[in-house]
């Protein structure tokens, strides 16, 4: 699935709720259904600055891919970046550097968080994109 897909999926699947609250529900459980980050990976080298929670972010390199893990010790954080890594992960580092993130504004995210978790998700696709830039540097 290309990236644009998933974020069409992504915005089909939080238009069925009109009520944010009903939308932070779904944040909430995709971040519950976010495999556990393995402990050997929380370290202060993968922890995202800037962020108001503490969140973790591993990428390894596959078969010419990313693929993102990731963890969050605030639940609506580990929903955003559950979001981000079913768009951005098991993509080449080019198909995430050309990448338009249009799914955040579609779905109201930003709107709807605080400045702080704003910025944080912000740091966290920024992050995203420097293990894309690190890998395709090394790789090339």
């Amino acid at each position: 699935m290309t990236i644009n897909e998933k974020q069409d999926e992504i915005i089909e699947e939080f238009s069925a709720f009109d009520d944010w609250m009903d939308k932070y529900a779904l944040l909430i459980d995709l971040g519950n259904s976010l495999e556990p980050l393995e402990e050997k990976y929380k370290t202060p080298e993968n922890l995202i600055e800037g962020c108001q929670s503490r969140v973790w972010l591993q990428a390894d390199y596959e078969n010419g891919k990313i693929v993102f893990k990731a963890e969050s010790d605030a639940v609506i954080v580990k929903g955003i970046v559950s979001l981000l890594i079913s768009v951005l992960s098991n993509h080449t580092p080019d198909e995430i550097l050309d990448a338009n993130l249009y799914f955040i504004d579609k779905i109201g995210l930003k709107e709807h968080l605080s400045p702080t978790r704003s910025n944080g998700l912000v740091s966290m696709v920024k992050q995203m994109h420097l293990y894309a830039l690190a890998f395709k540097m090394k790789n090339n």
